[in-house]
């Protein structure tokens, strides 16, 4: 049986109000375990776009004038509220993503801690005084707010996306339209119940669920109100909304699409390469943008690599991620299922070998098996294509610079995983991959103390650490003539 949906919103929240969208017309949210509709959410036409950003607009002047303090003080308690109730956003994340219920507790842990990472960061915001080389002039900067700012994020982390956006224009001092997506819009309605209930003033954040995203987004990214634009998704969209910031000169970020590779060399520690390949591949199902997907093994130790990794993945428990014991939840919907089966699909009539796993089940439900593949060519398409299932190839290579070109042989550049037991192998390696971020001997990078972001075709930009909140800030130079 089923879990209950927990109470959440469903309108949109625009002004500190809730409200049905034009003509009540909503949208259907789906289990992706089941196939079932869970509810449904308001679906916004361009007239409920265009007030949103309406009442962004009319709040950013008091938001930016809002003592330092407060703001943080506001992104403090709305920390402690959401992990005060951990139990029941990770039961409402998993219901509408399908994630078993241990990885959406997980992503609580790690999207609350934005909100006290920024907390901390607001009050820190400072400029600087210095005198001109001719000690006529003083030279003053300042810090101030970019001003109203769009944020559209992804299905798969849907908790975390938004706060490691939300987090940094709260402290900065901006106000926000968001727009989550489509197939997991419960989390953030519910994160805004959150920050209202945390003191948040109506107009600083406004949430707006629709099925008709590019209609809805494209007014707002033209107004020339709007001064920032943030997006977390696919680089071909990604691309789309580059194209159309432009006319407003817009300030942007964007976190887009990665192909990930995962380097084990011959002196790795196989214990820790294995546990970390899990962490890296299996973390959200491998729905992430940082989920390792080529495994770039060392060709005296891949055979052994892959036994032990096939060995690990076949044990894994797949089912309803409301399961206590399920280790394994759905994908996301069927056309993500569909993509992950032709992947492996096309890789096996390429030669390649199922180690474990590699094919769809029956039933209900959206269901993928952990699944190792070995012995595969850079013709497969899974070489150059984001996976985003709990599939892991293994290619192999026999020297530190073929590893490296092969690691660099994409067009992506987020973020890349290394393990060797040679320091020296680990610092010259990192320094020539072209990521953004590297992982040594660990599967997992993030964190809200650092600067998340890739290169190449996976964005620009960085969310998290120090870095986080200049996003959010532009800098104001004054020249006082003494």
């Amino acid at each position: 049986m089923t879990a209950s949906l927990p109470t959440t919103p469903t309108q949109l929240y625009i002004g500190g109000s809730w409200r049905d969208a034009e003509e009540g017309a909503t949208l259907a949210v789906e289990n992706p375990a089941t196939g079932d509709v869970l509810t449904h959410v308001a679906d916004a036409s361009v007239a409920d776009g265009r007030a949103a950003m309406d009442a962004a607009v009319a709040a950013q002047a008091d938001w930016a004038a809002t003592p330092p303090r407060d703001r943080g003080e506001i992104l403090r308690k709305a920390f402690e509220i959401i992990t005060e109730r951990t139990d029941e956003l990770a039961l409402l994340m998993t219901l509408e993503m399908g994630k078993p219920l241990k990885e959406s507790k997980a992503e609580i842990a790690y999207g609350a801690e934005f909100f006290r990472w920024f907390a901390e960061e607001s009050v820190r915001i400072a400029g600087r005084y210095s005198v001109a080389p001719n000690g006529a002039t003083r030279l003053l900067t300042m810090k101030q707010p970019v001003g109203p700012c769009l944020m559209i994020t992804p299905w798969n982390f849907p908790l975390a996306m938004g706060t490691r956006k939300i987090g940094p224009a709260i402290a900065a001092g901006c106000t926000m339209v968001v727009k989550p997506a489509s197939l997991t819009p419960l989390t953030m309605l519910w994160l805004a119940s959150v920050l209202e209930e945390a003191g948040l003033p109506g107009g600083v954040l406004n949430v707006v669920t629709t099925s008709h995203t590019g209609d809805v987004m494209e007014p707002i990214i033209r107004d020339p109100r709007l001064r920032k634009l943030t997006f977390t998704g696919s680089t071909e969209v990604g691309r789309s909304l580059i194209e159309q910031s432009a006319e407003g000169v817009l300030r942007v970020s964007m976190e887009l699409g990665g192909n990930a590779p995962f380097l084990v060399f011959e002196d790795a520690d196989l214990d820790k390469a294995v546990d970390g390949a899990m962490l890296a591949k299996m973390r959200n199902i491998g729905e992430a943008c940082t989920a390792a997907n080529r495994f770039l093994v060392h060709e005296t130790v891949a055979d052994e690599f892959g036994r032990r990794l096939a060995e690990r993945m076949s044990s894994l428990s797949v089912g309803d991620g409301t399961g206590e014991s399920i280790d394994v939840g759905p994908l996301v919907e069927e056309k993500q299922r569909d993509k992950v089966s032709e992947l492996v699909e096309d890789a096996k009539a390429k030669g390649a070998q199922v180690l474990t796993g590699g094919e769809v089940p029956g039933g209900a439900g959206w269901f993928y098996p952990p699944t190792v593949l070995a012995e595969l060519t850079r013709e497969s398409k899974i070489w150059s294509e984001e996976i985003f299932g709990p599939v892991a190839p293994i290619f192999t290579f026999t020297d530190d610079d073929e590893a490296v070109a092969m690691a660099n042989d994409t067009e992506y550049g987020l973020v890349s995983y290394l393990f060797t037991e040679n320091l020296s192998r680990a610092m010259l390696v990192a320094e020539r991959l072209e990521t953004g971020m590297v992982g040594v001997n660990q599967g997992v990078v993030s964190n809200p103390a650092a600067p998340f972001g890739g290169m190449k075709a996976s964005g620009f930009g960085r969310e998290g650490g120090d870095e986080g909140i200049e996003e959010y800030l532009e800098t104001k130079y004054v020249g006082l003539a003494l």
